[in-house]
C-alpha cells in the first residue's frame, strides 16, 4: 500500500538549509587507503554536459557489450599547485594543527587571497615537523593547494581558491618525504585518480534564493474550498496548540540552494589533455572553449556552470568494480539547441 502521509519531500538531515559559508566545499572525512603515499583530492571547474557512446561493461546488464549513450559532465581541471605542508596532531579534544611549511616561491596571484609569510624560515619548520613525526605526535599530513584560475578562460576570475587535501598511504615519514618533493610544484589529476575509477563529487549547488514551501519542500497545493481563504501555496497546518511554538520540522519558506552537496560513486570515464578536442562549435554555453585538461564524469553533478568542483576517491565504493571504459564517440555538437 502506498504511503498516505507525506508532510514534506526532502531530508531534514540537511536542516537548517542556509547558504554555504564559502563557494569552496570542505571535506570532513577521507577514504582509507593502503599503499604508497598519494594525494586524495583535486579540484576543477564545471563546464557543462554532453553525451558519449560507449560499450556497456556493466555485468548482467540487458545491454552488456552493446553501445549505449551516456550523459556526461565536463569538468576543466587545470593543474593545482602545492603551496604548503600542514601537520595535524590529535588529542582528547580532536584534531589540531601543529605547524606548516610554506614553499619558497609562491605565486603572485596567491597574494590576492592571503598574505604570504615574509622572511620565512622553511628549513626550521621542516625540522620541527620531522621532530614531531619522530616523537609520534603527528596524526595526519595535508597539502595546502591552490587552483590556477587565470589559466581558465571560461572562469572570469584571478583569485585562486585554497584548500587542504589529505595525504594517505605509507608511514608519516614517507608521507612527508612525498609532500616535500611536491612543495611548490604543480600536480595534475592523473596523480590522484585514473579513468574507470569511482569518485565522490562535491560542490555548492545552484542558489535559488528565498522560495516558498511548495517549491522548497514539495508540499501539495491546497485544494478546492481550502484555497478560497487566499492562501493556496501554504502549508495547511503550522502545528498543534501545545507546545506554543512552531516546530522546526514544519515546511516553510526560506533559502533554497547554494548549499554543499556530495554525490557518491560517480564514475570517471575519461581524462583528456587537450580541452579543444571536446569543445563544441562556439564553445560550451555560458562557459566558452576549454584550453586545459578535462575530465568526463558519468551523469550530472551539483552546481551551476563555472562552479568549483572538488573530486575525492570514493568513500563507499562497495561492490562497484573498476573497469577501463571503452568510449567510441564523444559528442561535440553545439549545445545551443
Amino acid at each position: 500500500m502506498p504511503k498516505i502521509n507525506q508532510p514534506r519531500k526532502g531530508s531534514l538531515a540537511f536542516s537548517p538549509r542556509k547558504r554555504a559559508k564559502s563557494p569552496v566545499p570542505k571535506y570532513q572525512s577521507w577514504p582509507s587507503y593502503q599503499g604508497n603515499p598519494i594525494l586524495q583530492g583535486f579540484a576543477g571547474y564545471k563546464v557543462g554536459m554532453t553525451h558519449v557512446i560507449m560499450v556497456d561493461d556493466h555485468k548482467n546488464s540487458p545491454t552488456e557489450g552493446k553501445d549505449i549513450m551516456v550523459p556526461v559532465t565536463v569538468v576543466e581541471i587545470p593543474a593545482m599547485k602545492v603551496a604548503a605542508i600542514r601537520a595535524y596532531g590529535r588529542d582528547s579534544y580532536g584534531k589540531h594543527p601543529i605547524i606548516e611549511v610554506w614553499a619558497g616561491d609562491l605565486d603572485r596571484a596567491l597574494e590576492r587571497r592571503i598574505t604570504p609569510p615574509k622572511q620565512y624560515d622553511g628549513e626550521t619548520a621542516k625540522a620541527v615537523i620531522k621532530d614531531a613525526i619522530a616523537r609520534g605526535i603527528v596524526a595526519e599530513l595535508f597539502a595546502v593547494m591552490h587552483t590556477l584560475p587565470h589559466e581558465v578562460s571560461g572562469v572570469p576570475k584571478k583569485v585562486p581558491e585554497i584548500m587542504e587535501i589529505r595525504v594517505a598511504g605509507g608511514s608519516a615519514e614517507q608521507q612527508f618525504a612525498f609532500l616535500e618533493g611536491l612543495l611548490g610544484k604543480e600536480v595534475d589529476l592523473k596523480s590522484v585518480i585514473q579513468p574507470g575509477a569511482y569518485a565522490d563529487i562535491t560542490a555548492i549547488t545552484t542558489g535559488k534564493g528565498t522560495q516558498g514551501p511548495v517549491k522548497r519542500w514539495g508540499i501539495k497545493l491546497r485544494k478546492r474550498k481550502h484555497s478560497r481563504g487566499g492562501k493556496k501555496r501554504h502549508v495547511g497546518n503550522l502545528g498543534p496548540w501545545n507546545p506554543h511554538h512552531v516546530r522546526w520540522q514544519v515546511p516553510q519558506m526560506g533559502q533554497m540552494g547554494y548549499q554543499q552537496r556530495t554525490e557518491f560513486n560517480k564514475r570517471i570515464l575519461k581524462i583528456g589533455e587537450n580541452g579543444a578536442e571536446i569543445s563544441p562549435a562556439g564553445g560550451f554555453m555560458h562557459y566558452g572553449v576549454l584550453k586545459n585538461p578535462y575530465v568526463l564524469i558519468k551523469g550530472s553533478i551539483p552546481g551551476p556552470v563555472k562552479r568549483l568542483v572538488r573530486i575525492r576517491p570514493a568513500m563507499r565504493q562497495g561492490e562497484h568494480v573498476v573497469r577501463q571504459p571503452s568510449i567510441e564517440f564523444v559528442s561535440v555538437e553545439s549545445k545551443q539547441g
